[in-house]
């Protein structure tokens, strides 16, 4: 048996432009841009289809508006007759991802997400940090030099996208060290350009805090299985999910063992809610050798 899977990216892929299309052509999707401006009292369709970029990638702008095009991608998907049987997002697309299952509404969701995108670039504000995606090396041999590298400070192995791709997070001076490691044991690395260290131990208060905002939000069970990225591994129980996003903030995205887990389960169609190819490429390398399968946008 095949299965079809919805797939959300997190940042990284933003640019200006991105929904403008579809909200042009099609009423509902425009509707849903009108949803994500009052839901987050923030410009977020005139950031995403007009700029300009510096003020579209800070994270209070960023997290909500790659949301409200996430989810315009999946209406059109639904709109075209695909069914989901399983849904994963990688870091903040988790929270689309749970919309899509029917555990949140999308004015629940994109409100949700404003608060947790103040809450971060809060944390990033008042503990600058780094990220940095080592190449080349495999996740067990980036994570030893994140040991090594913590003579400098903080810094930990972030997201696993790939075998051979991860990214690290912690202080400016720790990220700088495990890069120049990873350097001289064969990895390239590549600075990005994001202005806190998620996914680290920087983001602790932040996390506390988002706690506290998700005990006022009821969850609903899942329609189908989500794959949260702490574990992997799918999840119906409301209160684990809503607390696997409490521990996403600080804990790494364990994405490799997210598309697996989802090639287990039969899925050989991953629909990526996104205008263009973004996740493709990390999701073919993740896929176990032999596996066969589709990644694809909207149409």
């Amino acid at each position: 048996m095949t299965h079809t899977a919805f797939i959300f990216p997190g940042q990284g892929g933003q640019y200006v432009g991105q929904g403008k299309a579809w909200a042009e052509s099609r009423p509902e999707i425009l509707d849903l841009f009108r949803l994500a401006d009052e839901a987050t009292r923030r410009p977020i369709s005139h950031l995403s289809f007009w700029g300009p970029i510096e003020e579209l990638t800070l994270t209070i702008n960023l997290q909500p508006a790659v949301l409200a095009v996430s989810l315009a991608a999946a209406r059109i998907f639904l709109s075209q007759g695909f069914t989901p049987q399983y849904a994963a997002g990688h870091s903040l697309g988790e929270f689309a991802a749970l919309c899509l299952a029917g555990v949140l509404t999308e004015r629940e969701v994109l409100a949700l997400v404003a608060q947790r995108a103040a809450l971060m670039q809060k944390a990033a504000m008042s503990a600058p940090g780094a990220m940095a995606a080592i190449l080349n090396l495999q996740g067990e041999e980036v994570e030893g030099i994140c040991e090594l590298a913590r003579a400098e400070g903080p810094v930990v192995a972030a997201n696993f996208n790939a075998p051979t791709q991860t990214v690290i997070s912690g202080t400016s001076r720790a990220v700088a060290a495990a890069a120049r490691l990873a350097q001289a044991k064969g990895g390239r690395s590549l600075s990005l350009p994001v202005s806190g260290a998620f996914h680290s131990p920087l983001m602790a208060e932040s996390a506390l805090q988002f706690a506290d905002v998700l005990r006022e939000v009821d969850f609903r069970p899942p329609k189908f299985p989500v794959v949260p990225n702490a574990l992997g591994t799918p999840v119906s129980d409301p209160d684990e999910l809503k607390n696997l996003l409490t521990q996403q903030m600080t804990s790494p995205v364990r994405w490799v063992d997210t598309i697996r887990g989802l090639a287990a389960g039969g899925v050989n169609t991953f629909l990526e809610c996104w205008p263009r190819p973004y996740l493709a490429s990390m999701v073919k390398k993740c896929l176990p050798p032999g596996s066969e399968a589709t990644v694809q946008c909207p149409a």
